[in-house]
């Protein structure tokens, strides 16, 4: 009797799904969409296609800043141990025209957190409009290529490539990706996922 219920508990244990938090912004949580229509969800789906025993754990809130994803990580990695950690923050930092120094201090603390608790990290990469001059929209550029190459992890440079220039893509506000483009930013994050997989 003891020992059927001790096997039950280190099979359910061994063969529990592992959990892939994504921590964003708007274009992660799906704005304007339906939530089975964004790319998250399209990611669970591939990951079951492939049979890839993970599940996914969408922590993205829109408006969120690199700072909010500062104040919620703790929690996120206590309540769910992480395998991977997709970080997809800064954007709106980057939008409101914030201190860059400070969002990378962010990001690093949060990537920091994430290697503490033995995740794995995914960055994702953004990038700015243009009329946000050179000199910003460079500096903000080169945040995540940085962190990439000093904490050494992961880097998908930009998740809207390849749709950027095209509005077709993008709903009415010029901003947030529609249904359309979901797969397109799923298929230019899977490359470096799924080695961490």
């Amino acid at each position: 009797m003891f020992i059927f219920i001790f096997c039950c508990f280190i099979t359910q244990s061994v063969f529990a799904d592992a959990k892939i938090i994504v921590l964003g912004d708007s274009i992660s949580a799906g704005y304007g969409i339906k939530q089975e229509q964004s790319w998250v969800s399209l990611l669970q789906q591939r990951l079951a296609e492939k049979e890839y025993r993970y599940q996914t754990v969408n922590a993205s809130i829109s408006g969120d800043t690199t700072s909010g994803g500062l104040q919620r990580i703790d929690n996120i990695l206590t309540n769910h141990a992480p395998a991977i950690v997709i970080i997809e923050l800064g954007g709106n930092d980057g939008l409101r025209g914030l201190n860059l120094k400070a969002t990378k201090r962010n990001l690093l603390q949060i990537i920091e957190k994430c290697k503490k608790n033995k995740s794995k990290i995914l960055l994702i990469g953004m990038q700015l409009p243009p009329n946000y001059g050179y000199a910003y929209t460079n500096q903000f550029a080169r945040i995540f290529e940085s962190l990439s190459n000093e904490k050494n992890i992961a880097l998908v440079p930009f998740m809207l490539k390849g749709i950027e220039s095209n509005m077709h893509y993008f709903q009415k506000d010029g901003i947030h990706p529609t249904a359309a483009a979901q797969i397109i930013l799923l298929d230019n994050i899977w490359p470096m996922l799924e080695p961490l997989l």
